[in-house]
């Protein structure tokens, strides 16, 4: 097999952890209700979506919030408690990082938000240091696993679909990508990760 001429990293589960339900349960702290009532505004009718899709702002999703809840929140601890639910991999990151000293390029292939991604990457210097294309979902208007966003990927990265390799936790975007014509495997950890990578040719130090 011959080396990636890019890689893609998903951004949730592989380089950053985080839990919906830590995210319900300090918004509905911030915003004064439950975290059922909070899980029913952003998943019932897809809000949280629409946002990742890029067909919302942050400001017509904080109003749309709102309306939902029955209230107006202030927008900065509401905007804190959504967005500080991340935990950093160092595992992972490392990799990465090994990967782009080893003359690899690496990009960031995500369903996020503005909100989420914003906030990651102000806090965590390693995106903006080793990965340097960003596929986001809002900003390419197609959430993963639809072929949509893969193709965009490719474009941004400058390489046909094949000649890029993607990894993600979730298996039907792993489907999606493997679909679309770029090479993917399914994230179960950095020691795996490294594995598959060096059966595809990478030479790199981990």
């Amino acid at each position: 097999m011959k080396p990636p001429k890019f890689i893609y990293f998903d951004l949730g589960k592989v380089l950053v952890d985080f839990t919906v339900e830590q995210m319900c349960r300090q918004l509905s702290e911030a915003a004064q209700t439950t975290p059922e009532e909070i899980h029913r505004v952003l998943f019932s009718d897809g809000l949280e979506l629409r946002y990742e899709r890029g067909l919302l702002s942050t400001e017509e999703f904080y109003e749309e919030f709102c309306r939902q809840i029955g209230r107006r929140v202030d927008f900065p601890p509401l905007a804190q408690a959504a967005a500080d639910i991340f935990t950093w991999k160092p595992e992972s990151a490392a990799l990465a990082v090994h990967l782009r000293q080893a003359g690899y390029r690496l990009g960031i292939l995500s369903n996020t938000s503005p909100l989420h991604w914003e906030h990651c990457l102000h806090r965590y210097c390693v995106l903006r240091e080793t990965f340097g294309v960003y596929a986001l979902s809002y900003r390419v208007g197609h959430l993963k696993p639809a072929p949509e966003i893969y193709q965009a990927a490719a474009e941004l990265a400058g390489c046909r679909p094949e000649e890029v390799f993607f990894v993600d936790d979730y298996l039907p975007n792993v489907e999606g990508a493997r679909a679309a014509g770029l090479d993917a495997v399914q994230y179960t950890g950095p020691a795996d990760l490294a594995a598959e990578l060096r059966r595809r040719g990478c030479r790199f130090n981990y």
